[in-house]
């Protein structure tokens, strides 16, 4: 493989070269907080040319069946598998097995020859990777729906171009970041008498260590692609963990990156693939090794947790859960809040870790441009609203997608029998593949008092609660109070009242959260734009970063300085 040395930045400042123009005009726009795409989520021949979808197809069946090819990657090949599509394939594809040491040495001699790069170096071979990942978002999408569910629009996109925007928003701040300070500076002290005391100052961005990712099934690349862009422009090794359920994805991505970081002249083992079968336990043992020094995480909030408590020897980025909430006082578009909602929570089967759960109701209604209506009668509408969506087998299998495993399906069949009126939660018929498990989401009454234990557990997938409260004060302090001490990733409020709006803003800063205010269009609570909506938040517990910031990326560098007294000016 090659190593590092004179002639390995080459490459590398090639790449810089390349893209200058898109990561100047990336680190405008993280800036701006304007729209901004470098990468088109149309899935459409005007967009990726004639032929693209079809050999993005082949590429994704000739994978099919066979070990995955990582030249040069160390451990025991095509030793791992297991994925099985939602949708009823059995992928059949077999990965190199490296045990965690192992993974762990290969990465930090690696990362010796990478530290040498420049951040323009770096920076300059993440967008070469983005770019091939871009040009692979075909292969990928058919990847990532057939891991994680996600009808293929949703997966050419969200595991496409989104996540490949997400990326290059994360190279943005980690290049921004790491030039905040000159490469040098000349240091002149005056003296009282004689010369000044010069000094010549060097400083350079040096990488924490290795860096462990441990990616979801849900999200493999929109979550991952943050953290592992993050951790490359910064000088880190990163080994890449993937879900047993989702690792084709990731794998994908690790082999474009090692063909990147070959070309431009480093050892390929800068990014790693650490595959295992379901039930393994090798991200908890990556994820306390002396030389991991970054984590990145996203999944449950048990697992989030234990590695924020034991993974004491790194800068840990977590991603978790926890209770999605939104607050209904008054609306003058009922009909397009119950449009924007039922589509909110039907999206990819409520799976999203932005979906909303608790829709807060008081109890003696709330005021809508058609009459008030009670926590009973929204259910009801609500619950209308979902059919009409769902009513179609085509339509309803391009949003909900599939369960994707075992887990949710016994979620909501546990959720089906809380009691009380409920709307929702019937089995539907994928159109195309009898494998397939659909659920319209189910819709639950509950109240603020009687149901307290439930509406304040998360109940992941395609499951909701109307609570009934006692006024609109009340649904802002359960908010307050349930998000602070479990988190969420989205909030909602609906009024036409300033000052409620405002008072639900106040709300949504105590708990630490993102808010969205009076949703009844084309925009819904589930989304989030890259270089100008923030996802996730460390203020409140269901997240100890946000996607993405600066803080994303500082604690993965330290700058170290060199300093020497000046040499003396030639011809002087």
């Amino acid at each position: 493989m090659p190593s590092p040395d004179a002639t390995a930045t080459t490459g590398a400042a090639d790449f810089f070269a390349r893209h200058e123009t898109l990561l100047s005009r990336a680190s405008a726009e993280i800036t701006a907080r304007g729209y901004w795409s470098a990468y088109p989520e149309s899935p459409s021949r005007s967009v990726y040319g004639d032929g693209a979808a079809e050999a993005g197809e082949a590429a994704f069946e000739a994978r099919l069946g066979h070990a995955f090819d990582l030249p040069g990657h160390p451990g025991e090949a095509g030793a791992v598998g297991g994925e099985v599509s939602p949708y009823g394939r059995t992928l059949g594809v077999t990965y190199p097995r490296l045990a965690p040491a192992d993974a762990v040495a290969a990465g930090k001699a690696a990362g010796r020859g990478w530290r040498r790069a420049t951040p323009d170096e770096r920076a300059g071979v993440a967008a070469e990777i983005l770019a091939r990942l871009n040009a692979a978002s075909f292969e990928i999408g058919h990847a990532v729906h057939h891991t994680t569910g996600q009808p293929f629009v949703m997966a050419f996109q969200a595991g496409g171009p989104n996540a490949q925007d997400r990326g290059l928003e994360a190279v943005a701040y980690a290049w921004a970041e790491q030039k905040r300070h000159p490469a040098a500076a000349r240091w002149e002290k005056p003296a009282r008498k004689g010369e000044p005391t010069v000094l010549e100052k060097t400083f350079t961005p040096v990488g924490a260590g290795v860096s462990l990712l441990v990616a979801c099934n849900t999200f493999p690349t929109w979550n991952g692609y943050p953290g592992l862009f993050a951790s490359l422009v910064t000088g880190n090794p990163v080994i890449v963990k993937p879900h047993p359920g989702a690792i084709l994805p990731l794998a994908i991505t690790v082999s474009v990156a090692r063909e990147v970081l070959a070309e431009a002249g480093f050892d390929p083992d800068v990014v790693l693939l650490a595959a295992e079968e379901a039930g393994g336990r090798s991200a908890a043992e990556l994820a306390v090794h002396p030389d991991v020094r970054i984590v990145d995480f996203t999944g449950s909030s048990e697992f989030g947790t234990w590695l924020e408590r034991n993974a004491l020897q790194a800068a840990v980025f977590t991603e978790k859960a926890g209770l999605n909430t939104v607050v209904l006082d008054s609306t003058d578009d009922y009909k397009g809040l119950l449009r924007n909602l039922s589509f909110s929570l039907s999206l990819y089967s409520g799976q999203m870790c932005t979906t909303p759960q608790n829709l807060y109701v008081p109890r003696e209604g709330f005021a809508t441009d058609q009459g008030v209506k009670t926590p009973a009668e929204f259910g009801a509408d609500l619950g209308a609203a979902l059919g009409k969506l769902l009513g179609d087998p085509e339509r309803a299998a391009g949003t909900l997608g599939a369960l994707v495993g075992t887990p949710v399906v016994e979620r909501v069949e546990r959720a089906a029998k809380l009691g009380g009126t409920s709307w929702g939660g019937q089995a539907l018929v994928h159109p195309s593949s009898e494998a397939a498990v659909q659920r319209s989401p189910l819709v639950t009454l509950l109240d603020a008092d009687a149901d307290a234990e439930t509406y304040r557990s998360e109940w992941f997938g395609p499951i909701s609660f109307v609570v009934a409260t006692d006024s609109t004060d009340h649904s802002l302090a359960l908010f307050r109070e349930t998000v602070g001490e479990h988190g969420a990733l989205t909030a909602t409020v609906h009024s036409t009242d300033e000052e409620v709006l405002e008072r639900a803003r106040e709300a949504a800063l105590d708990a630490g959260v993102h808010l969205a205010e009076n949703f009844t269009g084309s925009v819904f609570v589930n989304q989030s734009a890259a270089f100008s909506d923030f996802h996730g938040s460390a203020a409140n517990p269901a997240a100890s970063a946000t996607l993405t910031d600066p803080a994303f990326v500082t604690g993965r560098f330290h700058t170290l300085q060199s300093r020497r007294p000046a040499r003396p000016v030639q011809g002087a």
